[in-house]
């Protein structure tokens, strides 16, 4: 079994920054690769970001591209997301998740492992 609590999350305006955090435990060598997903009242889950497990290899949706930064240090055993120039329609809960597998998927099916999320809201 593995942990997974996010932290960060809060009510910014409009081009402002946070950083979240994603704190691991339990058992963590198993850990590949990890994933950003976000939720939006009333919308489907849909992915952000995902790091490999060294940390080497990045994807991003399109629409966090050149925005958000998706980074890992496995000594901590911590996940981060750098949102820089946020926008409205950044709002939702973010969670973070790890993969089952080792390839950068975008699907929240091919994750196992959840946190419970935390908010972030972007006023205009």
């Amino acid at each position: 079994q593995v942990q997974l609590v996010e932290s960060g999350g809060g009510l910014v305006q409009a081009g402002a920054s946070l950083r979240l955090s994603c704190a691991a435990s339990g058992r963590t060598l198993g850990i590949s690769a990890m994933g950003w997903f976000r939720q939006a009242p009333g919308k489907e889950r849909e992915f952000v970001a995902a790091v490999s497990r060294s940390g080497s290899s990045t994807a991003y949706a399109d629409s966090v591209k050149g925005r958000f930064t998706i980074t890992r240090v496995n000594a901590e055993k911590t996940l981060y997301l750098q949102m820089n120039s946020l926008k409205p329609e950044d709002t939702a809960v973010y969670y973070c998740a790890t993969a089952r597998w080792a390839s950068l998927s975008r699907e929240p099916h091919e994750y196992d492992y959840w946190g419970r999320g935390t908010q972030v809201t972007i006023s205009s």
